[in-house]
């Protein structure tokens, strides 16, 4: 089989200047066997230790090294690139290679197709065990795992300096077993070359100083539909109420607390938007007043007068050339009622409706959910929130690309893995 025609997960493999670099291309070979479309970009280092024709004789595809390729680039090929891949894999990935990446550096053809994609990237280091401690590397490593890179390795063992210690890459077949390990991310980048904004977490809404009106919401379903439309493939921007959670790893957290302060970071966030998922609990309603110091404990009784909170959802779904929008609807009681009047009133794509009480919904580390939409319905069994999070994600994307047609986004690779 032509190694153009299958459908395999894209994989852009980056080879830069280590002498591990004589592995590189058995790792293609691996790749290959297992389904994947390899593209090899090299750099101007790794170029001195393997010979482009040898990658090419085994990738069966022409390797890009240089971004000032005049034919390539007339198209904006690292563009073209950085949207192809499914996956970036570096390997090896050397210290200078490392330090470019931390640094949002775009020197060469590698780099910039790094800060360019929307792909996860995958990083197998090789360099000297002095090297590989130093405090400058272990920076630039901790930085971009918070990113989002993920390492693979390094090994420990004998170098080809003649010493010993923690730097030598991962063997080819080591790598194919990491980057196989999680089949329906590479198989399933639904989501690919899109934007998602996701709300999350209560809002806080203020009495006074010291006390506020809220809910019970923990933003542990909002974080991991953020988690799971970013391994889909999308850019995601996360308008996250207060809540005790770390944003997943290459997602962007805008930190708001009032409902007001939700409804204008979304409305600043929301033009460059395919997607938007309002999974917050923003407080219907706010004290119409603020005291500006604490109330003391005075009088016998005290009323509190309330007015209306901005309906962000509602305000998305009614945006000319708006994103697909996706309510959530918590709810006490008659929830596929309630859920069906939201569906309609607030003029969204879909709503997925919960029941919330005191053993269910908010607080869990499970739930469950009936999704709507004109015309349909799937019920997403009781499961841990990051799965049921996966679940809703690929139900939401097959809604939006049968929505909005095949130009939504760049097509899907791949076969689906359940």
């Amino acid at each position: 089989m032509n190694a153009h025609d299958h459908k395999g997960p894209k994989i852009l493999l980056g080879v830069t200047g280590g002498v591990a670099a004589y592995k590189s291309p058995e790792l293609v070979r691996r790749l290959i066997e297992q389904g994947a479309q390899v593209q090899v970009v090299m750099t101007r280092g790794a170029r001195e230790f393997v010979s482009p024709l040898t990658f090419q004789a085994v990738s069966s595809r022409r390797v890009r090294d240089d971004i000032w390729d005049s034919e390539a680039e007339a198209a904006m090929g690292h563009i073209e690139l950085a949207r192809w891949a499914d996956l970036v894999l570096i390997a090896p990935a050397t210290a200078h290679c490392l330090g470019s990446l931390a640094n949002g550096l775009a020197d060469d053809l590698l780099s910039t197709i790094c800060l360019a994609t929307t792909a996860p990237i995958m990083l197998a280091p090789a360099m000297n065990h002095v090297m590989w401690r130093h405090p400058a590397v272990q920076a630039n490593k901790q930085l971009l795992e918070q990113r989002g890179a993920r390492f693979l390795g390094p090994a420990t063992g004998s170098q080809a300096c003649g010493e010993e210690g923690p730097g030598r890459m991962l063997e080819p077949e080591q790598i194919v077993a990491a980057v196989f390990e999680e089949p329906a991310r590479l198989a399933s980048q639904s989501l690919k070359g899109l934007t998602v904004v996701i709300t999350a977490g209560p809002t806080r809404e203020p009495i006074d100083p010291v006390r506020y009106v809220t809910n019970r919401s923990s933003g542990k379903m909002g974080y991991a539909l953020a988690h799971a439309a970013q391994q889909a493939g999308a850019r995601v921007v996360l308008v996250s109420g207060p809540v005790a959670l770390t944003p997943p790893p290459g997602v962007e957290r805008v930190a708001v607390e009032t409902a007001e302060e939700m409804y204008a970071s979304v409305h600043e966030q929301i033009g460059t938007a395919d997607l938007f998922i309002g999974c917050a609990a923003v407080s219907d309603y706010r004290p119409q007043s603020r005291a500006a110091q604490k109330i003391k404990r005075n009088a016998e009784e005290m009323s509190l007068a309330l007015v209306r909170s901005p309906d962000t959802l509602a305000s998305v779904a009614a945006l000319d050339d708006g994103p697909f929008t996706v309510g959530f609807a918590a709810e006490t009681q008659d929830v596929i009622g309630h859920a069906r009047g939201k569906l309609t009133g607030k003029g969204v794509d879909m709503m997925a409706a919960n029941l919330v009480g005191p053993r269910c919904g908010f607080d869990q580390e499970t739930n469950e959910l009936t999704v709507l939409w004109n015309g349909g319905e799937v019920q997403l069994d009781q499961a841990p929130k990051a799965m049921l999070a996966q679940r809703l994600i690929a139900l939401i994307a097959e809604r939006f690309h049968a929505v909005r047609g095949s130009d939504s986004a760049a097509p899907q690779t791949g076969t689906p893995v359940s």
